[in-house]
């Protein structure tokens, strides 16, 4: 019986450490991914900006770049891709169809994973700039004004009643099972283009 007992307790540490390590792995395999994934989306992005339209990232790819996203204070330099499917939000974030293109007038709303690309969410604080620049080149900048949670079925975040930022990822953030019902906010609201503000008053 205790032979038995020895036996079932090693098993179970083994497979304890097995499914430790996959995790980890997995991990690693994921935030490797959204990483490589955005160097190929920069290049993409640099023949957007010379005039390229839907310049794909690889040869299998159906989205493209529509926007830079830039945070100074945090260090925050990514592509957004056009569509939040969940297989474009393992590479970037996304702009959310229905919504305002970047560079447009109306709610620009943008979503992203809370463990990879969107993570610096919970660290946006009001008062924050963020820079948002959409294929024409011309930067737009966006005052962090609320930090929010939702439930996912609060689909008038996307209502296009005024000009704004919206930034969405799933909640709470450490939460060992995702996918869950809450949604992480960030709304913003326009300063003025980049070009028309001082650059020492938008790096602060």
């Amino acid at each position: 019986m205790n032979r038995s007992r020895g036996y079932l307790i090693r098993l179970l540490i083994i497979l304890c450490v097995l499914v430790g390590t996959w995790q980890i792995a997995e991990g690693g395999y994921i935030k490797a991914k959204a990483w490589l994934a955005q160097q190929l989306l920069q290049s993409a992005w640099d023949t957007t900006l010379t005039g390229g339209e839907r310049t794909y990232p690889w040869p299998w790819a159906d989205t493209w770049p529509v926007a830079r996203l830039r945070v100074k204070r945090l260090g925050i330099d990514q592509i957004v891709l056009s569509g939040a499917s969940g297989r474009n939000l393992a590479f970037g974030p996304g702009h959310i169809a229905g919504t305002a293109a970047p560079g447009e007038s109306g709610n620009v709303v943008l979503s992203g994973h809370r463990d990879t690309h969107f993570r610096f969410l919970r660290d946006l604080q009001p008062g924050d700039w963020i820079e948002l620049t959409p294929a024409n080149g011309r930067s737009l900048i966006y005052a962090v004004i609320r930090r929010e949670v939702h439930s996912q079925d609060d689909v008038w975040l996307l209502n296009q009643d005024a000009s704004r930022l919206t930034l969405i990822t799933c909640y709470p953030f450490d939460a060992l099972i995702p996918g869950g019902r809450e949604r992480f906010v960030i709304r913003a609201e326009p300063v003025r283009p980049i070009a028309q503000a001082a650059k020492a008053d938008i790096y602060m």
